[in-house]
Parts: structure tokens; C-alpha cells; sequence
């Protein structure tokens, strides 16, 4: 049985001018945009809630002085009609995509825990539809093991001639809404087998031959030197490699994309202990990078774009253990080049070292992206809204940044600096993997440099979500935890084939 989707799923439909039934409908949501003069806009929708209210909407609004219509402001205007109880006054902003989403989100949050249903006419464009619908689902999401279970859920009702927008918004917010679970699912029931379980249940529950699945362990990974020495620390169940492949009829002919993910189930940092110890709590979701390339592919079957996919999920637990590797050791990575390990809390790169290698020298693929929750450092200049995003292809570094900010997952193009490759010089290695020396003091910079010498000259992109794969807050589409970045940017890139 594929792992359950914790929480209540709100549900997302919509109603057609044509079809125009009221019955059922709890709340009205009205956008108001922000302008000169704070009023709302006369519409087709707007006409027929007056009429069947007899409520002048701008009347109810000027006794709020103090509202803007900022993306996200709402007035909750109480109603007494029927089944109806609610109109919802939501400020849209000047309508972009960022204002969509968080004015969705706070209609999502308003609701949340009820069985509202709500009619929306927050947008008519039908990119923007997309946004609303993900966003209030997202808004939604609640990851619960408490004994008592909740069983009220919210429904959005989006005015207007939507189904194909719904139905991609639904695959989009599904992804991502079980990209989160697998995060947030505690360590003492996540490990690599686990990881490997929900992946095979994921492709079956797909029900397609397009998507396939196998899954390495043991002496099958022996040449994977970075993924057993991380996860041999944990010997049991021990490391594994999950490959799953998106392979249609015919697409031996159609441009190639893998994607490798950090999946460390659990951090403790190995030998080399996190400090201070409270760190670790949110090291759950040290395997974000892997559960979204699997969300992502996973969503190709429904997606269905001509391109082939392959997604490498290194998963493994970074334990302190007897087993565990040492500072000083070192290790060889598949394809044979050797690393000096410096710090074993620095044991992303390491599994990521292997994949991408892999991918370079087996998998032939025209493009090739590292998805990981990988330095802190990242966080530094960029905060938690923006991933770092490195790449010498600025081509693709412009079109993922362009998808990212439609999506609200947003990435910066950092830049790979070459005098900085000289910290990668090992005195017995071929390299060192932590490239501390000389004081360069930027850890996100080096760590995709040591990644790029396993990628031969292949079109690579190294995302550090490192900031964006968790969120410290509970606000927006967020909730406090793993966000599942990476999983919407990654389906709209391919989807775009």
C-alpha cells in the first residue's frame, strides 16, 4: 500500500458559468486589487453574488479604512443566507503570480480544519488558476501521527470554465503534498529501506508501464564508495540506490534527464557530531533533495512529456556508529576518483558524488540535476526564499528562474569561481571534499565545485535547497518543516519538453 497522504486533502473543482448552481456553497471569496482607489472591480461574478445577496460589497468595504488590498489582507464579512456564511474580501495585490498565491493561502489558512466550501473568483486568467488552486491545497497540508484524527477538510470551488487547470493543479499540489510526507515522516520509521519501499509502492500505485523501478544494495553498490561510507555507519538496513526511470514507448529518441537526490534519511553528522545537538532535530528532512525528484517523476506519468527521466535517490543514514567512517579516511567513488574525507557531517556530497559520476558515465544524459539540502552556507546571502542554483549553462540557469518564479520556488544563479578550486587539493587524494583551506569562507561555492569534477561535460545544474527545502514558520503554503521544494520547478522544467 503506497504511504498514506497524513492529513486531509482539500478538495479542488470548479463551477461553469453556464452551470451556476449556489447549492452547497458556504463562502464567497471576492479579490479586490490594489489601486489608487481600494475598491472592488464590477465582474460577471461579482454581478451575480450581489444579486443574490442584495449586498453592495464596496459599501461593507469602506468600513475598513485600513484596508490595501495587499496580496493576503481579507475581510471576513458575515453572512446569513441560506447554507452561506461567509464573504470573503481578499486582497490580490496587483494580481502576479506571487500575489495569487498569497492571497490563496490565506483563503486556504482562513479555512483550514473546515468544512467550508468556497466559491472563488480571485482570478479568470487561467495560468493564475493554477497558482489559487495549489496554493490553497498547499495551505492545507497538515502532517499528524496524534491518535486523534480530524476528519474536516475544505473545499475550493473556482468560478469559471477550469477543468484542464484543475487537473494539473491537483497533480502539482499531490506531488508536493507527498513529497512533504515523506519529510516530515520521523526517522525512526524513515530509513533507506523505507525510502525504497515508498518509492516502489509510488510507481506501482501509478499504474503505467512508463515508469519503472530497481532498487541496489550490498555488494551491488560496491564501487559507490561515497554512498557506503556514509551509509555503512547504519548497517542496518545499510545504504541502497533507487533508480527510477520514466521510459515511454519511443523515448529512446527524445532528450534524456536525470536526477540525483540526497537522500539522507538521518544526519547526526557521523563521527564528526552536529553542535550544538538541538540541530539535529530537523535532520528528517536531510533526504528533501531525493523525496522531490521522486515526487517529480513520479508525476510524469500523469504529465506525460516527451522526455526520458531516470531519478537516482542516494539514500543512506548518517550515523554515529562503530561502522561509521573517519576524518582522514579515504574513499573511492564510482568511476575511481579518490577523496580525502575531512568531516563526515559534510556527507551529501559524498552520495551526491556517486550519483552524479554515475549518471555521467552510464547513463548518457543530455542533462543532468543534483537536487540536495546541502550546506548551510546557502543560506547566508540568499535566506530561505531563493535556492542557490549553479550551472555554466545560462541559458537553462534563465528558464529554470523564470519557471521557478512562476511556480514560487525560486532559485538565483550563483557563480562556480574557479580560484576557489585550489581548496579542493588533497596531499594523498585526488581531492578533498570539503574544501575548507585557504579561508574562502564560501561553503555553497565549494561544494558544487567538488561536485562538478563528477560530471565529465555533461549540461549540469546543482540546486543547494539547503534554505527553501524547510521552513522555520508556519505561514503561507508552508507549514513549520519540509516545504517539498524542488518537486514544482522540477515538474513544470520537464513538463515544458
Amino acid at each position: 500500500m503506497v504511504y498514506k497522504i497524513l492529513g486531509l486533502y482539500p478538495k479542488l473543482t470548479h463551477l461553469t458559468k453556464s452551470n451556476l448552481d449556489f447549492n452547497g456553497i458556504t463562502a464567497f471569496a471576492i479579490p479586490v486589487i490594489m489601486g489608487e482607489k481600494v475598491e472592488i472591480t464590477k465582474t460577471e461574478f461579482l454581478n451575480k453574488i450581489t444579486a443574490l445577496t442584495k449586498l453592495d460589497l464596496n459599501i461593507e468595504l469602506a468600513n475598513w479604512p485600513e484596508f490595501t488590498a495587499k496580496a493576503g489582507e481579507i475581510i471576513e464579512v458575515p453572512i446569513t443566507l441560506d447554507q452561506l456564511t461567509r464573504i470573503y474580501l481578499v486582497g490580490v495585490g496587483e494580481q502576479s503570480d506571487d500575489d495569487i498565491r498569497k492571497a490563496a493561502s490565506a483563503l486556504g489558512r482562513k479555512v483550514k480544519g473546515s468544512n467550508s466550501v468556497v466559491l472563488s473568483g480571485l482570478t479568470s486568467e487561467s495560468n493564475l488558476v493554477v497558482t489559487q488552486g495549489v496554493a490553497f491545497i498547499l495551505s492545507n497540508y497538515q502532517f499528524s501521527l496524534k491518535s486523534e484524527k480530524k476528519d474536516k477538510k475544505p473545499e475550493l470551488v473556482i468560478y469559471g470554465e477550469f477543468s484542464e487547470e484543475i487537473e494539473y493543479a491537483n497533480i502539482l499540489a499531490t506531488a508536493v503534498w507527498q513529497c512533504r510526507n515523506l519529510i516530515h515522516t520521523p526517522a525512526n520509521i524513515k530509513n533507506p529501506v523505507w525510502l525504497a519501499k515508498q518509492a516502489t509502492e509510488m510507481v506501482s500505485a501509478a499504474k503505467t508501464s512508463d515508469l519503472s523501478i530497481s532498487i541496489k544494495s550490498g555488494r551491488a553498490i560496491k564501487e559507490f564508495g561515497g554512498l557506503v561510507a556514509v551509509g555503512n555507519s547504519a548497517p542496518n538496513p545499510g545504504p541502497r540506490l533507487i533508480e527510477v526511470t520514466y521510459a515511454p514507448k519511443g523515448s529512446s529518441n527524445w532528450p534524456h534527464v536525470v536526477l540525483v537526490g540526497k537522500g539522507i534519511t538521518f544526519d547526526t553528522g557521523g563521527v564528526s557530531l552536529k553542535r550544538p545537538y538541538e540541530s539535529m532535530i530537523g535532520m528528517k528532512s536531510d533526504m528533501a533533495g531525493a523525496a522531490a525528484v521522486l515526487s517529480a517523476i513520479v508525476a510524469m506519468a500523469k504529465v506525460k512529456p516527451k522526455v526520458k527521466v531516470t531519478a537516482l535517490l542516494m539514500a543512506a543514514e548518517n550515523a554515529l556508529s562503530g561502522t561509521a567512517q573517519r576524518p582522514s579516511d579515504v574513499i573511492k567513488h564510482f568511476g575511481g576518483t579518490t577523496v580525502e574525507v575531512l568531516n563526515t557531517d559534510a556527507e551529501g556530497r559524498l552520495v551526491l558524488a556517486d550519483g552524479l559520476a554515475y549518471a555521467d558515465l552510464e547513463l548518457e544524459p543530455d542533462y543532468l540535476v543534483d537536487v540536495a539540502t546541502l550546506t548551510g552556507s546557502a543560506t547566508l546571502g540568499l535566506g530561505r526564499q531563493y535556492a542557490a542554483m549553479y550551472t555554466r549553462q545560462s541559458s537553462l540557469a534563465k528558464k529554470l528562474h523564470e519557471i521557478g518564479n512562476r511556480v514560487g520556488e525560486k532559485v538565483w544563479h550563483m557563480p562556480l569561481i574557479d580560484d576557489y578550486a585550489v581548496a579542493l587539493e588533497s596531499d594523498i587524494a585526488d581531492l578533498n571534499h570539503l574544501a575548507d583551506k585557504f579561508g574562502f569562507s564560501a561553503g555553497s561555492v565549494t561544494a558544487a565545485l567538488f561536485l562538478e569534477r563528477f560530471v565529465g561535460d555533461r549540461n549540469w545544474v546543482h540546486l543547494d535547497i539547503a534554505g527553501t527545502g524547510r521552513s522555520e514558520v508556519d505561514a503561507g503554503e508552508n507549514i513549520k518543516g519540509g516545504t517539498g521544494f524542488g518537486t514544482r520547478l522540477l515538474i513544470e522544467w520537464l513538463g515544458a519538453f
